[in-house]
């Protein structure tokens, strides 16, 4: 069976659309439908159904996507390992970031990446912790940034440690003290993540042995932000996401103080791609650098 099917193929489960996925293969819609169904009778089962909200993995097709996603990647790495021999720095990396790292470390730490490796293409995948674990685990990067403790078992590269804050409405009674008290939790309006994105803030909360009076839940680390400026409750933000932004609000150290570890994940880093490689050195360095 041809790589190149089974590279149409995870674009399509990437995208969830036949058109998309044609898109970014620079191929035809027609020619992706072909490919699938050329794919789905030499292996004999569908692998992919189509419905009114796009396009899933069938049961069949979830089993076999990670080992075909681990050919895709084989096939990669050969082709950058062929590269190397030939002293040429070639290849694709695929990415997991969170919201923090995404805005302030990763245009920089990019931009300068290019200069030295123009040949090696980078995919940026971002989301929450829990939707970087799962990218780790499935196949779908070839690294990512995490704030462990992670789920899978993984090669852990520790970065920096981050400072989780509380953040207040400028006017609000506890604006100007020096530390925000976890207990506080228990009354004040608290503006909330979902757990699975937000487990450190859940661990100091549950450390102090209160139960937090939580008003409001999103996903949006910013619109978060803007609901306190707004006044309508605290919340607890990492300081990184903070950081060189003039938002309308007083942040503030908890008490007791907590944070976070940002790190490099990769599933493993003996096994890793020379690009992954080049591309995992160059993040340790820029941080030291500039952390």
């Amino acid at each position: 069976m041809s790589v190149n099917k089974y590279k149409i193929l995870c674009a399509v489960v990437e995208y969830g659309s036949l058109t998309r996925a044609a898109a970014a293969m620079g191929i035809t819609q027609s020619g992706v439908s072909h490919t699938i169904a050329s794919l789905e009778r030499e292996i004999g089962f569908l692998i992919i159904k189509r419905g009114h909200s796009g396009v899933r993995l069938t049961p069949e097709g979830e089993i076999i996507i990670p080992a075909i996603r681990g050919i895709v990647n084989s096939s990669e790495q050969l082709k950058q390992l062929a590269a190397s021999i030939h002293g040429v720095a070639i290849g694709n990396v695929r990415i997991g970031t969170f919201t923090s790292v995404a805005v302030h470390w990763l245009p920089q730490i990019i931009r300068e990446f290019q200069k030295e490796y123009p040949g090696i293409n980078i995919k940026i995948y971002s989301g929450d912790y829990s939707d970087v674990d799962s990218w780790l685990s499935d196949g779908t990067v070839d690294l990512a940034f995490v704030a462990p403790p992670c789920n899978g078992k993984y090669d852990i590269i520790p970065l920096s440690e981050d400072r989780i804050l509380a953040i207040l409405p400028k006017d609000h009674p506890m604006a100007s003290y020096s530390r925000f008290p976890v207990s506080a939790f228990s009354t004040e309006a608290l503006i909330s993540m979902p757990e699975s994105s937000d487990q450190h803030t859940r661990r100091a909360i549950e450390a102090s042995g209160i139960v937090p009076n939580v008003k409001y839940t999103t996903k949006d680390d910013y619109a978060i932000i803007a609901m306190v400026e707004n006044g309508l409750g605290v919340s607890v933000m990492p300081e990184l996401l903070l950081s060189g932004r003039n938002y309308n609000v007083a942040a503030l150290e908890l008490d007791p103080p907590a944070s976070r570890t940002i790190a490099l994940a990769i599933p493993s880093l003996v096994n890793a791609s020379q690009a992954t490689r080049a591309l995992s050195n160059h993040i340790k360095s820029w941080v030291e650098k500039n952390r």
